[in-house]
């Protein structure tokens, strides 16, 4: 996925100003920068948390020009020797067969599973690895709600309160301490909180 198809958020100190493509961002930060050159104008990926720096300098045309192209999608590939058009049968399901070692009470244990054993590792291997996911998605939304509390939020009341619960995966108390700042931060960095969200994220690059 390219850097434009992704989203970026703009603040000018704690209000948010642009939403959207990196295009759409990098031009409301230019004259968020031109009418107030003193007011502190960031750009963050929604996708990250990760702070993003625009070199804003020369034309709009010239910003513009310098932000990474969009890449166009690679055609569906097809196997080789395969034809366009499938013959009668069963559909090839991508099955791997290979070697599996386990113990004797393991394969007792693995007959008696309606299914037989195949069905039964496949299942297995299915629950962990979205098991793997929620906690992989967890970690890494609060790893993206700290980025950006730590470039935004460092000097708003309870810091490190919020911190501490955001690391604690304490919601309740994470929302509770977050509702006293600006809105447009709170808001932000709660939805950068939600695990949910992070599931199969691109990364801004």
């Amino acid at each position: 996925m390219s850097s434009l198809s992704l989203s970026y958020t703009s603040f000018t100190g704690h209000t948010r100003i642009a939403a959207g493509s990196l295009a759409v961002n990098a031009l409301a930060l230019k004259q968020a920068v031109a009418t107030a050159p003193a007011a502190p104008a960031l750009t963050f990926c929604d996708n990250t948390g990760a702070l993003v720096d625009i070199d804003l300098s020369g034309s709009e045309q010239d910003m513009l020009a310098r932000l990474p192209q969009p890449q166009e999608s690679p055609a569906p590939d097809i196997a080789a020797g395969e034809p366009g058009s499938r013959g009668r049968g069963r559909p090839r399901l991508g099955v791997i067969a290979r070697e599996v070692t386990l113990l004797p009470r393991h394969w007792d244990w693995l007959a008696t599973q309606p299914g037989g054993a195949s069905v039964t590792l496949r299942k297995l291997v299915d629950e962990a690895r979205k098991a793997n996911l929620q906690k992989n998605g967890q970690r890494q939304a609060t790893e993206n709600a700290y980025r950006f509390m730590a470039a935004m939020a460092g000097d708003l009341p309870g810091f490190e309160e919020v911190s501490r619960a955001l690391f604690a995966h304490d919601g309740d108390r994470f929302h509770q301490l977050t509702e006293a700042w600006p809105v447009d931060v709170r808001d932000y960095v709660r939805r950068l909180a939600e695990p949910a969200a992070q599931a199969g994220t691109d990364h801004c690059r």
